[in-house]
């Protein structure tokens, strides 16, 4: 019996095909591939630096319960940001939805429509960014900026400033769905997280909007050769950023019983830092919903991580903002030096 000995020639053709196989998959999801290792690195950092947090069970319940408020608006806003535009409203907007839901829902004693009614506002307040910024021209930068004021304005001058209870709707199936703890310990909006990123995922990598998305953001010149609808592209981004905004202020307005007139002004650093950490490019055309969702376990656990291991809690401000000058500083590099090649 005689054993077959490969030709050298044919090892070194597999060999070859088969790295030239990593290198394509490293070029194809280096993003990804990049920011589970800054989640991993992190992660170790952080057990290493303080165990007795970070291998306690209750740190990892009180991330399920903070994290999706911010998550459910970073995941959508990563396809405006793709798409080369910009939205800095989406805190008022969470204020907005809950400010018709709280007004709606007392006075018909239907929770249902009260809803639907805040998603519709939610959709019809982003949708309005997206007429503003194409319509008339003005950078989104801009136009986000002025109804970001405009909305929390608004906010301000209906109630007065006075917040709203929602108490009674504690044990109704709402609340249940929507913050919810399943097992006891799993909070609902963790799971509707998960929900918003295989919904968003799928949008942009399996349906044609995604594929429209990236070439706006990549060259909008080339899309509209292309037959791509441009302008439907950028306003649609916009108002599901608005929707899922006002679902995420229901949330976090829920899980504290309280409708706050402040509600959204602290995840503005957060949200955006979760994008471009995630390796969205500030230009457009590059980014993807994985590395959105882990960015944001990365910013929610930044501030936890830096208290257990010892250092105050301003370190946090400071770190934000050097994940966002550094982000965009990498992107910049990246594209100067893909354009000389």
């Amino acid at each position: 019996m005689t054993s077959r000995v490969e030709d050298p020639a044919v090892a070194i053709s597999r060999r070859r095909l088969w790295h030239g196989d990593l290198a394509r998959f490293a070029r194809r999801y280096g993003l990804q591939i990049g920011i589970v290792g800054v989640f991993l690195a992190m992660w170790a950092f952080f057990i290493i630096g303080a165990p007795r947090t970070f291998l306690a069970p209750e740190i990892y319940g009180a991330f399920m319960s903070t994290i999706p408020f911010f998550a459910i608006m970073a995941l959508p806003l990563t396809m405006v940001i793709i798409a080369g535009e910009i939205d800095l409203s989406f805190g008022s907007i969470m204020a907005i939805g809950v400010l018709v839901f709280v007004n709606v829902w007392p006075r018909t004693g239907n929770w249902a429509l009260a809803f639907v009614l805040l998603l519709v506002t939610g959709f019809l307040v982003g949708l309005l960014n997206g007429i503003i910024v194409v319509k008339f021209g003005i950078p989104s930068l801009v136009a986000t900026i002025g109804t970001q004021f405009f909305w929390r304005g608004v906010v301000l001058v209906v109630t007065g400033g006075r917040p709203a209870s929602l108490v009674p709707l504690k044990g109704t199936i709402l609340h249940q769905a929507l913050v919810g703890r399943l097992a006891g310990y799993v909070p609902a909006q963790m799971i509707w997280a998960i929900i918003v990123a295989v919904v968003v995922w799928v949008l942009l990598n399996r349906h044609r909007f995604g594929a429209h998305v990236y070439l706006v953001g990549d060259n909008r010149d080339s899309a509209m050769l292309m037959g791509v609808n441009v302008d439907r592209t950028r306003m649609i981004a916009f108002a599901i950023v608005g929707l899922a905004a006002a679902f995420a202020g229901l949330l976090a307005s829920l899980e504290v019983n309280y409708f706050w007139v402040n509600l959204g002004e602290g995840y503005l650093l957060r949200t955006l830092a979760s994008v471009f950490l995630g390796g969205t490019s500030v230009f457009g055309g590059v980014g993807t919903i994985l590395g959105t969702f882990i960015g944001c376990f990365i910013i929610g656990a930044i501030e936890a991580g830096t208290v257990a291991i010892g250092l105050s809690g301003f370190w946090t401000q400071l770190i934000y903002g050097l994940i966002i000058v550094v982000s965009v500083s990498m992107h910049s590099v990246l594209r100067r030096r893909l354009a000389r090649s």
